[in-house]
């Protein structure tokens, strides 16, 4: 008798096929944020795990921001991916799944800082870019020997990056789901970002990679959540190059250095950029020098006028409590933001996350004081400040969130040119000021259907 040597393969590979949760756990939100913020889009690192995984297994992402976990769900293997803010609630995932006999491999950026502190929590964990050993992993799985940590970054190159599976996941549960990433990483080594860790790298896609993601998602809105969309800024000249012509409407968050590049500046608003997001973190030159960013305040208003001159809004990053500061910083702060008529707020409070330098020189220096690891959000005071207590960071913080979102401030604020205003008003009031009720919209109305109309209104697109 003649053997089916395709029928036995597919019967293998069929009993061989394993079943992958790929899960996001639920964030911690700050006093200012909303179900918009939760469902604000995908996690692409999921997504590229979906992507990577190979044909045959049976793989679902599970965010818990939107769905509950299912222990019992009969998974194989579980893959988690870890912000530091949400490490209790992943070490709790889990522990329901491997109490049940489920191995659980964690990664992302708080894995990559601090492995020696995520390894006793998971049956294993993946350091650096998951492209190298997730199809190890699932091998390893199958065959119930997974090795307790993988790492493979070395000579790591942009062109081994895979593109999320977009369409992985239900657009209409999220406000956004056509984000694009250009790079891994960044540059600079500023001492309280995650960037400062031992692990992290710096990588560009090919141009030609990132104009095939945009393919594929068919939209003209694009988000670019680069950690630096100018790391590089050839590198930028030249996507943009490519870019120019295609009536893309996109944002992407850029450092102040953008200033000294106003030929890219020219091009990103030839482009279709809407708005960007600048990491100004202090009016304090002082404050700036203490965690190693080298930002020029003298500046800062010329680099206002510029982009808001290219029709450009500003969503400015700041930071408070960094020595420096003190309790004047805030309104000092306000009336600057008011006076330059910065468009949007996201605020900090300084927090010093493990791996980064800036929590070496804190622990060393004893001035940690909260270790409970949910509250490092950047919305809670987990050290002591240098010029002022706690409770005056925690007030000022609070406070500067409600004044510059009041009405007086958003009417003082409000952009000179008509092509802003709409898009401004959108924010400032249904997704800040109003955003619990746009939010409770959103449960009759779905997610992306509102994210859609919100683009439509404020670009046409």
């Amino acid at each position: 008798m003649r053997l089916d040597l395709s029928n036995e393969i597919a019967l293998t590979a069929l009993e061989a096929a394993i079943k992958i949760l790929l899960i996001q756990p639920k964030m911690n939100k700050r006093p200012m944020d909303t179900d918009l913020k939760t469902r604000m889009s995908p996690s692409l690192a999921l997504l590229t795990l979906l992507n990577l995984t190979p044909n045959g297994h049976e793989t679902k992402i599970i965010n818990e921001n939107i769905e509950k976990i299912d222990f019992d769900y009969g998974a194989d293997l579980v893959g988690v991916t870890v912000t530091l803010d949400v490490m209790p609630r992943a070490c709790r995932i889990a522990a329901g799944f491997m109490t049940r006999g489920v191995p659980v491999v964690a990664g992302g950026i708080h894995v990559a800082c601090c492995p020696e502190d995520c390894l006793p929590h998971f049956s294993a964990i993946c350091v650096g870019p998951a492209e190298r050993v997730w199809k190890q992993i699932i091998r390893d799985a199958e065959a119930g020997r997974l090795h307790r940590q993988y790492s493979d970054m070395d000579g790591f190159k942009g062109d081994e990056i895979v593109s999320p599976k977009y369409g992985g996941v239900g657009q209409s549960k999220y406000l956004y789901t056509n984000v694009v990433s250009t790079s891994r990483g960044c540059p600079n080594r500023c001492s309280f970002c995650y960037n400062s860790c031992g692990n992290r790298l710096y990588v560009r896609r090919p141009v030609a990679d990132v104009l095939n993601d945009v393919k594929i998602l068919g939209a003209r809105h694009i988000l670019f959540i680069d950690d630096n969309f100018i790391g590089n800024p050839a590198y930028t000249r030249e996507l943009l190059d490519k870019i120019n012509g295609m009536d893309l409407v996109w944002n992407a968050a850029v450092t102040t250095n953008i200033l000294d590049f106003p030929d890219l500046l020219d091009l990103m608003a030839q482009t279709g950029c809407k708005s960007l997001f600048i990491g100004f973190e202090s009016i304090n030159a002082a404050s700036l020098n203490s965690v190693n960013k080298a930002n020029a305040v003298a500046k800062y208003e010329a680099l206002v006028e510029a982009v808001h001159n290219k029709g450009i809004m500003i969503n400015a990053s700041m930071v408070f409590g960094l020595d420096g500061d003190d309790k004047d910083t805030f309104k000092r702060t306000l009336d600057w933001l008011v006076k330059m008529r910065i468009e949007t707020l996201t605020s900090h409070i300084l927090t010093p996350y493990p791996g980064t330098e800036l929590h070496r020189n804190m622990y060393a220096a004893g001035r940690i004081t909260d270790y409970d690891l949910e509250k490092y959000n950047t919305a809670n005071v987990v050290f002591k400040p240098m010029d002022m207590t706690a409770e005056e960071l925690d007030a000022g913080y609070r406070r500067m969130y409600r004044q510059f979102y009041s009405f007086k401030n958003i009417v003082r604020r409000f952009p000179r040119s008509h092509a802003q205003r709409k898009s401004y008003l959108l924010f400032n009031l249904f997704y800040r000021k109003f955003g619990r009720f746009t939010a409770a919209v959103a449960r009759i109305i779905p997610m992306g259907i509102l994210g859609k109309r919100a683009a439509k209104i404020a670009y046409k697109t």
